[in-house]
């Protein structure tokens, strides 16, 4: 077989990539939320895209998140086995590393990494909509811990997360 027929072959073999799309374009649920009441309302105004599964990756996820004025990004949590980071797209966000505070504007970015103990949460204070893109990997063996609030995410065999109290009674 010559080189030119089969670099059509292997042409034919392999499977197009999607093509490019508008992030805004991607749908999202406004407050869509693991957590149970009364954690939930802290996050109703977090709009999530996750850009990531339009592409099938599997090994990180990729989100466009936006937050309405007075709403969290999450509780203050920390991950196990995940590395998470974030990049500010539009607006001002106060990032909050336990109880220290700093602002962060269009342009800044901050990584979280896996293990340190450091519970981290956005929060957006001013009176605009504030977005962000966040990435984080994606490890079977994380756990999450929320260190200020009665709250534990088990997985599940599934791969779903079930929400419980720290004593491990169900919501």
């Amino acid at each position: 077989m010559e080189p030119s027929d089969r670099s059509q072959e292997n042409a034919q073999e392999v499977k197009r990539p999607a093509p490019a799309l508008a992030a805004t374009s991607v749908p999202a649920v406004r407050g869509k939320t693991l957590y149970p009441s009364p954690f939930a309302e802290r996050v109703t105004g977090r709009l999530r895209r996750r850009l990531g599964e339009q592409f099938g990756l599997e090994h990180f996820g990729v989100n466009l998140t936006e937050l309405a004025p007075g709403s969290a990004s999450a509780l203050s949590h920390y991950h196990t086995h995940e590395d998470e980071f974030i990049y500010v797209v539009h607006g001002s966000l106060t990032l909050f590393l336990d109880d220290e505070a700093q602002t962060l504007q269009a342009g800044d970015c901050y990584g979280f990494k896996a293990g340190n103990g450091v519970a981290h949460r956005l929060v957006n204070e001013s009176t605009e909509p504030a977005s962000y893109i966040e990435v984080g990997s994606r490890s079977d063996r994380d756990e999450v811990v929320y260190p200020y609030d009665d709250l534990q995410l088990v997985r599940r065999a599934d791969g779903g997360w079930d929400p419980l109290h720290k004593d491990g009674k169900p919501y």
